[in-house]
């Protein structure tokens, strides 16, 4: 979509030596209640390492990044470069071909992050046999949030809930035993596609959602997925057509709802702010039913583009980016975890410390399909293409399967 925008037979680090004499202007979406915290944390410890260096913070709100994306191509495409923004690396990267620019000496070699990032960090934010993206936190995708009053309320021991079939009796048991809703839900088509995917995860396999991904599903699977997925969203909110999730979030809090799937970022609003709920006690996390030795990989990240306006001072954000200083700041709010692989946790709360000791334990780290690690972006669109024409209320199990294995 962006290639060769804003490059202008440029490559790499083009004129980094001579430094910008514009403000280094910064892009991100953490404007809501998972996110805002986190980024003022973290611009607040940038300008006290750095207060040399003149910058513009230019938050974009928007659900899933989808503003902020189009943001971004908008102001590549236009010429009008903005020093870095936040986005997602691997797959994602492949969309901005030669706008995005190599950072590995100026930034990567330089503050020695190669060796000081976990593996997974370091190989996804490679691209065009350089480095365009420097990590800056990493999300579970496959957790299952609750409200402790509500399953208690309803008989349910979440210990038990190990399979889509159990999940859909627990939710059963909520709609008939309390007045919450059993699954609070956003009908967003990034939603529903990360909720398939850990379902197709958690019923098929690590093996069985590799092969998907890349090229070679099982229709059967995929369509039994889908089967499941039609009856879990049987027990959602009736606004769910209306609602982001930052909003059915604020229902796992009050106790209107039973559970909630999100990334870990669903953590960072319970975490942050003065909500006054305690983990364990108000509200818990199990695995997404049948992925508990897994964690599903997602990762923040700043990107590097080329025809950069402030190069040196770039560099210097994205050398911090990738330090202890920003990942304790920005992490311990937003409820993802550090990439750096030795990074003290005295600053993060007890779920955090036990993400933290999941990823190291963890027998597979399938890469999120909802959210551009797993498949290029226009391969994610098709999928989401798809959820639009055929699973958004009402469910067509036999389109959404053809149009599935169709569109990877």
């Amino acid at each position: 979509m962006l290639k060769g925008a804003g490059a202008a037979g440029l490559a790499g680090l083009a004129g980094c030596t001579g430094g910008g004499s514009d403000t280094l202007e910064v892009l991100h979406g953490w404007t809501g209640g998972d996110g805002k915290e986190a980024a003022d944390a973290l611009f607040e410890a940038f300008e006290d390492e750095h207060s040399d260096v003149d910058y513009d913070e230019n938050p974009i709100g928007g659900g899933g990044n989808t503003t902020l994306d189009q943001t971004v191509s908008n102001r590549l495409q236009g010429g009008d470069t903005p020093s870095s923004f936040a986005g997602w690396p691997g797959a994602n990267l492949e969309q901005y071909g030669d706008a995005v620019g190599d950072i590995e000496s100026e930034v990567w070699d330089e503050a020695d992050l190669k060796e000081a990032h976990v593996e997974e960090a370091v190989e996804l934010c490679q691209n065009n046999g350089g480095f365009s993206a420097v990590p800056l936190g990493s999300h579970r995708l496959n957790d299952l949030f609750y409200n402790v009053g509500v399953l208690e309320s309803a008989g349910v021991d979440p210990s038990s809930i190990d399979s889509a079939d159990a999940l859909i009796n627990a939710l059963d048991a909520v709609e008939s035993e309390t007045d919450a809703t059993p699954f609070a839900f956003s009908l967003a088509t990034w939603c529903i596609l990360q909720t398939w995917a850990q379902t197709m995860l958690g019923e098929h396999g690590y093996e069985a959602y590799m092969n998907f991904i890349e090229g070679d599903g099982d229709e059967a699977a995929v369509r039994d997925t889908f089967e499941k997925l039609e009856q879990i969203l049987g027990y959602i909110n009736n606004d769910a057509t209306s609602v982001d999730f930052t909003e059915v979030n604020r229902d796992i809090m009050s106790g209107d709802a039973a559970f909630i799937h999100q990334g870990n970022w669903a953590a960072g609003a319970y975490i942050s702010g003065d909500q006054n709920i305690e983990y364990g006690t108000d509200w818990d996390a199990i695995r997404y039913p049948g992925t508990e030795d897994y964690y599903t990989l997602h990762i923040d990240s700043f990107i590097y583009p080329n025809d950069n306006p402030t190069p040196d001072d770039t560099a210097t954000w994205l050398q911090f980016v990738g330090s202890e200083t920003a990942q304790v700041a920005f992490n311990q709010y937003k409820g993802s975890i550090p990439t750096l692989s030795d990074v003290s946790t005295d600053e993060f709360n007890e779920y955090l410390t036990d993400t933290i000791d999941d990823f190291d334990n963890a027998s597979e780290k399938p890469p999120t399909l909802a959210h551009g690690l797993a498949v290029d972006t226009n391969t994610q669109s098709d999928l989401e293409e798809v959820l639009n024409n055929n699973f958004a209320d009402p469910y067509n199990v036999d389109g959404a399967t053809s149009g599935f294995m169709d569109a990877v």
